[in-house]
């Protein structure tokens, strides 16, 4: 039985790929490394602010310099803050399939994005309380793929009166994602996802269990069917 929908945040309701690929590009820049767009659709769509500077360094050959990284990551979250300061444009479809999913399930959000930037967000968006539990960056030594936010976001879940009587197992949860490290990421947990070609091609999603070209395309219903 389908109970909770768990859903990624950049790339999924936000369209905030390319501003990060941007930023992402500008921090490599300050150490003299270049990324391209091919790079990081590939290598870094996944990848929370810290993860995403850990890997320029191992991916440029250098050790990684924890002090640096950090500098780097507060200059990321200051840029970005500015930027995202009046909202950003949804991908299509987001919003109204997020308020006709809240009227049937709870709904999570598991993201590489900090608290603050998901939270802000939402609210320029009049989503914010339609979510139950946010598991963000702020939450995770780890960044997906590993599975920590998707575990998180369950836990989280499981605090909820809803879920005290009967917990929420991940077998009962859908996950929505862009990228196919997330989409490992919601598997290593125990997750069935869909994936939304939003930054990537549907070959790149081939591992979902469902993968659609948006939103548009997703019948939740003969998808509920499928955890029954």
């Amino acid at each position: 039985m389908l109970r909770t929908i768990i859903f990624d945040f950049d790339g999924i309701i936000v369209d905030s790929e390319p501003i990060i690929m941007k930023l992402t590009h500008e921090m490599a820049a300050q150490e003299g490394w270049a990324v391209s767009e091919e790079d990081y659709y590939r290598d870094y769509l996944a990848l929370d602010d810290r993860g995403i500077v850990e890997h320029l360094f191992n991916s440029h050959g250098r050790p990684v310099d924890h002090a640096r990284v950090e500098e780097l990551v507060n200059w990321k979250s200051r840029v970005y803050g500015n930027i995202i300061e009046n909202g950003l444009p949804t991908l299509p479809g987001a919003v109204e399939f997020v308020r006709q999913a809240s009227k049937a399930y709870p709904l999570a959000i598991a993201s590489g994005s900090a608290r603050s930037e998901i939270e802000h967000l939402l609210g320029k968006l009049g989503l914010r309380d339609l979510f139950r539990m946010i598991a963000s960056a702020d939450d995770c030594e780890r960044s997906k793929p590993d599975p920590e936010v998707y575990l998180k976001a369950v836990a989280g879940m499981n605090t909820l009166p809803e879920f005290q009587e009967k917990p929420l197992l991940a077998s009962e949860c859908l996950a929505i994602e862009d990228a196919p490290g997330g989409i490992d990421a919601a598997h290593a947990a125990g997750i069935r996802c869909i994936g939304l070609a939003h930054s990537r091609a549907t070959e790149n999603l081939a591992h979902a269990d469902w993968a659609f070209h948006g939103f548009e395309e997703v019948d939740l219903s003969a998808i509920a069917k499928k955890f029954a």
